[in-house]
């Protein structure tokens, strides 16, 4: 099978923004685009069907840490895959692991062979080096997989960015070795992604985003942002990396971020995005909408009767109403934290295909500026 092609469509004249279209064995991807994560191979209170149907997702994210310890390779081996084993038929993103090697596990130990880490599971040890990470993502058989990386935390100091940097460098490249002298799994192809670092130095980012062109993989993630440093400094940094990415590659920035972070972030030149927000937050009542931003624990809510959201195209968010989400939420009812992810999630993938659309029809930067102030208002 083929490896990952990347069609750039338009770029924007009046900013840096992007549409594409990503063409992977499991289907096509049109881009900007933001990827729902299924972090233990499901999108919390979620089915398949949904995603598909309401939610109009076309890639899903899986993660490679969590995967591994909960079912385990043997299982998803078994199973054929991930595609086989969670029933989605579309492309699959996995990433590494490193990010939550250092946020979750206990006792890591960081060495130059890779990660000696504490399952938060069970307390139980195990090693991630590069190769076995990717060992791993062959047995998950994600359609696009990521370069094992350190994700140094904010702030850091410059020589600990820097040795880091230079640490996922070294380790990309025993990624790509170990990658390109294993076969795909599954009968279809596998593309690997290497990820920028440097925390928040320019001269690191820019040595960084260089070191990752020059790898010529087929296509870039930007990590290590949106990890509590301030919102102007990750959009200053995302345009960095951006400016120094392939044009004709896609370009993944992750764990980002609000609507309006994301919206921003396209006209830098982004691509790609992924955020466990619109689940997370809409399971603890946020409703994020074509309007603005809902608690809908507040009782301003209880009698409003009107849709959830009736700007997007999305049943779920046409359907029900306020009142009767709230009532689900303040009752613990469990069918609450679906509605309000369905509705989160429908939201961002109408909000990328909206940019998209104007990304084509030359007004985008008019249309971003007019929008954001009303997707920040607090209803």
């Amino acid at each position: 099978m083929a490896a990952l092609q990347f069609q750039l469509q338009h770029t924007d004249a009046q900013s840096k923004a992007r549409a594409g279209e990503i063409t992977t064995d499991h289907g096509t991807i049109q881009t900007p685009i933001f990827m729902p994560v299924g972090t233990v191979g499901s999108v919390k209170s979620l089915t398949v069907e949904q995603l598909k149907s309401e939610v109009k997702a076309e890639i899903i994210l899986g993660n490679t840490y969590h995967l591994y310890l909960r079912p385990g390779t043997e299982v998803l081996e078994a199973a054929g895959g991930l595609h086989q084993f969670n029933g989605w038929d579309k492309p699959i993103l996995t990433d590494s692991g490193g990010y939550q090697v250092f946020s979750l596990a206990g006792n890591r130990k960081i060495k130059e062979e890779g990660v000696v880490f504490q399952s938060h599971i069970d307390g139980s040890k195990h090693l991630f080096t590069p190769e076995s990470v990717m060992d791993i993502q062959r047995s998950i058989g994600a359609d696009i997989v990521m370069a094992f990386d350190e994700c140094p935390p904010y702030p850091s100091d410059y020589n600990y960015a820097k040795k880091s940097m230079e640490l996922t460098h070294r380790w990309l490249d025993r990624c790509i070795t170990h990658f390109n002298n294993t076969p795909d799994k599954y009968g279809y192809t596998q593309n690997l992604f290497p990820i920028v670092q440097g925390g928040t130095y320019k001269d690191l980012r820019t040595a960084s985003s260089q070191f990752m062109a020059n790898a010529n993989l087929t296509g870039c993630a930007i990590g290590g942002l949106s990890v509590g440093e301030p919102e102007e400094m990750m959009y200053e940094f995302t345009q960095l990396c951006c400016e120094e990415l392939p044009i004709q590659k896609p370009r993944y920035l992750m764990g980002v971020g609000t609507p309006w972070n994301i919206l921003e972030c396209i006209a830098l030149g982004v691509d790609m995005f992924d955020c466990v927000m619109p689940t997370r937050n809409g399971r603890n009542a946020m409703l994020f909408t074509s309007k603005g931003v809902i608690n809908i624990d507040n009782k301003k809510w209880e009698k409003d009767f009107s849709p959830l959201d009736d700007g997007i195209d999305c049943h779920i968010s046409n359907y029900y109403s306020k009142a009767y989400l709230r009532h689900l939420m303040k009752a613990k009812e469990i069918t609450g934290l679906t509605l309000a992810s369905v509705h989160n999630l429908a939201f961002y993938l109408w909000l990328v295909k909206e940019a998209r659309k104007h990304i084509l029809a030359g007004d985008f930067v008019s249309w971003k500026n007019e929008l954001v102030p009303v997707l920040k208002t607090r209803l």
